[in-house]
C-alpha cells in the first residue's frame, strides 16, 4: 500500500506507519471522536459468525480526542458503571434484525452518553434493528443479559483513571532520563530494553523490560521512592 501511494504522489506524500492503539492525535481528530476498532478479520464468509453478539467500548483516556469504540468479549465483567457500551443483538443468525442496546452506566459522562448513542445509530441505521438506550438498571433479562453470558458482578467507578500514570526510564541517550508516556497508554507501549514505572492511584509498579540494565533498574528503584515520597505530599488523601 506504501509503495502505491508513492507511485501515484512520489515525494510529495509522507508515509507515516501507525499502529492499533497508538494512534496519534492527528490520526485521530480526521475520525472527529468516532475512531471504531472491530474484532476480526474485515471479511467474512456467509454465514461465519453471522448470529454473534458485538460489544462495544467507548472510552477516551486523557483527552476527548482519544475517544475510541472499541469492541471487546462480550462479558457482563467487563461493565464499568462510569462507561458507555453498546450490545448488538442478532436475531435468527441474521446480521439484519435485531436488538441494539446503547448501555449507559451511572457515573457515565453525560457527553460521552450523547456520543455513543450518535455512534449506535450511524452503525446501525436498519428499520429492521431496533434501538434501545438503557440506564444501569434499566436492563432487561431477557436479551441483554443472556448475550453477556448472564449477570455478574462489575466494577461501578474507574477513579483510577484520574490518577493513572505511566513514565519511560531509559539511558538511551548516555544518560538516565524519566518521561511520561501520553494519558492515552496501552500495553504496547511497554518496551523490553526499558524500565517503566506505572501508577495506578493505589499502587506503584516498577517494570523491568527484559532487555534493561543493572543500572537502569538501580537508578529507576531510586526514582520509583522519591516519586513516592512525592505523592504524599502532594496527595496525602490517596497514599501509595
Amino acid at each position: 500500500l506504501k509503495k502505491k501511494f508513492k507511485s501515484l504522489f512520489g515525494e510529495e506524500l509522507e508515509v507515516v506507519r501507525t499502529h492499533q492503539q497508538q494512534e496519534n492525535l492527528k490520526f485521530l481528530a480526521h475520525f472527529r471522536k468516532k475512531f471504531i476498532i472491530h474484532q476480526g478479520k474485515r471479511k467474512r464468509l456467509k454465514g461465519q459468525d453471522s448470529n454473534r453478539v458485538e460489544f462495544y467500548h467507548l472510552r477516551s483516556n486523557g483527552s476527548a480526542l482519544c475517544t475510541r469504540l472499541i469492541q471487546i468479549p462480550a462479558d457482563a465483567t467487563l461493565l464499568n458503571s462510569a462507561f458507555c457500551y453498546i450490545l448488538n443483538v442478532p436475531f435468527n443468525n441474521d446480521d439484519e434484525t435485531g436488538i441494539v442496546y446503547v448501555w449507559v452506566g451511572s457515573n457515565a459522562d453525560a457527553e460521552e452518553s450523547r456520543l455513543i448513542q450518535e455512534v449506535a445509530e450511524e452503525m446501525f441505521n436498519n428499520p429492521w434493528i431496533s434501538l434501545q438506550v438503557l440506564s444501569e438498571g434499566e436492563e432487561p433479562d431477557n436479551f441483554f443479559w443472556v448475550a453477556l453470558g448472564g449477570r455478574k458482578p462489575y466494577d461501578t467507578d474507574a477513579d483510577y483513571m484520574n490518577y493513572t500514570r505511566l513514565f519511560r526510564c531509559s539511558n538511551e541517550k548516555g544518560y538516565f532520563t524519566i518521561s511520561e508516556k501520553c494519558t492515552d497508554f496501552c500495553q504496547d507501549d511497554l518496551a523490553d530494553d526499558d524500565i517503566m514505572i506505572l501508577d495506578n492511584g493505589d499502587q506503584v509498579f516498577l517494570w523491568l523490560g527484559t532487555r534493561c540494565s543493572e543500572v537502569e533498574i538501580k537508578l529507576a528503584y531510586k526514582s520509583a521512592q522519591v516519586y513516592i515520597q512525592h505523592l504524599r505530599v502532594k496527595q496525602p488523601e490517596r497514599p501509595r
